[in-house]
């Protein structure tokens, strides 16, 4: 069960974790001077900056990022027929990972949502992800607590129409944190 005082000792001792340092008794290395020129600077198309570009790959990034207030910051992604997409979710708040974590979860059209998101209440050991309605799953990421970024890569649907996708941590899709796809 969660300790408040061990999750306190854990979150005051993260910043001395992976901090290196270079003995006194030891020279820094020496750096070269680089030769490398500058990449030019990055013109962001502000409809693609929000839905993102498509990488070399052909892989579309969209990134969400999902706080303590139970909501996505994009509620709507617009998608072609079979795009491949990517689905980049991170977590910023700071509550601790058992009390506040979220997740992306992409329905089928024919899915029942509510159903969908009762059953996942009860399903905690499969991160909220009810392993009798995986069936309706077309992309899901596991859970984020703050600070963390979890993502996951899948082709939309072919068949043009409207497909939810949601937080499915109890009470998030209660509270709005839901969003649609639409393929067209």
């Amino acid at each position: 069960m969660y300790q408040p005082w061990l999750a306190s000792i854990l979150i005051a001792s993260a910043p001395l974790v992976g901090m290196a340092q270079t003995p006194s008794t030891q020279k820094p290395a020496a750096t070269q001077p680089s030769t490398a020129k500058p990449a030019p600077p990055k013109v962001a198309d502000p409809a693609a900056a929000k839905q993102g570009a498509a990488d070399a790959k052909g892989v579309r990034t969209v990134e969400i990022i999902g706080t303590d207030d139970m909501k996505y910051s994009v509620a709507a992604i617009a998608a072609k027929p079979g795009e491949q997409i990517r689905v980049r979710l991170v977590v910023k708040g700071g509550m601790p990972k058992i009390a506040m974590a979220h997740n992306f979860v992409l329905l089928a059209k024919a899915a029942d949502t509510l159903k969908f998101v009762n059953a996942a209440a009860m399903a905690r050991t499969t991160d909220y992800v009810p392993a009798e309605l995986k069936a309706q799953v077309l992309a899901s990421t596991t859970l984020a607590g703050a600070g963390e970024t979890v993502e996951v890569t899948f082709k939309a649907p072919t068949a043009p129409g409207a497909y939810t996708y949601l937080c499915s941590f109890p009470g998030h899709f209660q509270a709005g944190m839901r969003g649609t796809l639409t393929v067209k």
